[in-house]
């Protein structure tokens, strides 16, 4: 209920440019560091997340600051924005490590990514920071969030939905599945795009939607709940295709997600694992 509650509220408050931050070479980059420094799943995605959430306050925060300018006495300066998009593109890298770093330290595993670490890897990218620049930069990712870092991610929706399944008595293969979850997760995240773009032509039922249908779609794609059903229901059907219907009535019992919803979402991610347009 916790989970249910949280996910609504983020998609009632969702901004526009949500997603923006989450194409497939800036989640691969993310996933490749965290594998490099040993850290396990649940840091990966909370990366993701931090990276996203913040890039967006900060742009807003940005488009606020420049706007403002205009307003007072800077109008026909040209050379306002261009500063504040270097001052994005620069410092990217280096926020997108603070925020493995900060997911780390929110990992159960403590295998924290510390200051050396971090200094290393960025220097190797011929990156000149010092320490000092990288506790701020850290701190800048803390305030621009509010210190609201330890949000919940797909993962910890998938792992509690297989707990009541379980609990429910739908007796699947447990580490199996719990495996295929986990790959299928990372799938998603990597091939996000075109899962939902073929998703939302299933829902509308047409190969070319509007501004306005990709517009209203946003929070299918932010959905986490969503997510953590669809990859559930993708990874029964792969491993035991003969418990999957009663699987998806449970999901759909537990979640008020609809059987038709869970079914497609299957589709849409299998349809991307075997590239074929076959049902």
């Amino acid at each position: 209920i916790h989970l249910a509650t949280e996910n609504e509220q983020y998609l009632s408050e969702l901004p526009e440019q949500a997603g923006c931050f989450k194409g497939t070479q800036i989640v691969e980059f993310i996933f490749l560091l965290s594998e490099k420094w040993h850290l396990d799943q649940s840091a990966r995605y909370q990366a993701v997340e931090l990276l996203e959430r913040f890039m967006i306050k900060q742009v807003e925060e940005i488009c606020k600051f420049s706007r403002e300018n205009v307003k007072s006495h800077e109008r026909g300066q040209g050379s306002s924005w261009s500063s504040l998009e270097d001052q994005i593109h620069d410092t990217f890298v280096l926020r997108l490590v603070s925020c493995i770093q900060l997911a780390s330290k929110l990992s159960l595993h403590y295998n924290i990514v510390n200051s050396d670490m971090a200094l290393k890897f960025l220097q190797s990218l011929k990156y000149s920071y010092t320490k000092e620049e990288l506790l701020e930069s850290e701190l800048a990712v803390l305030k621009t969030l509010h210190f609201q870092i330890n949000m919940s991610t797909p993962l910890a929706y998938v792992e509690l939905l297989l707990e009541v399944l379980g609990h429910n008595g739908c007796l699947l293969p447990e580490k199996p599945l719990h495996q295929m979850c986990m790959q299928l997760l990372d799938f998603s995240y990597l091939t996000r795009d075109a899962i939902y773009n073929t998703l939302l032509k299933i829902a509308i039922e047409n190969s070319t939607p509007s501004k306005l249908q990709v517009a209203k779609f946003l929070t299918v794609k932010e959905d986490f709940m969503l997510l953590a059903v669809g990859i559930i229901s993708t990874s029964v059907f792969m491993l035991n295709p003969g418990q999957w219907n009663q699987v998806v009535e449970h999901l759909n019992c537990i979640t008020g997600i609809t059987s038709q919803s869970i079914l497609e979402f299957s589709y849409a991610v299998l349809k991307h694992i075997v590239g074929s347009t076959t049902p």
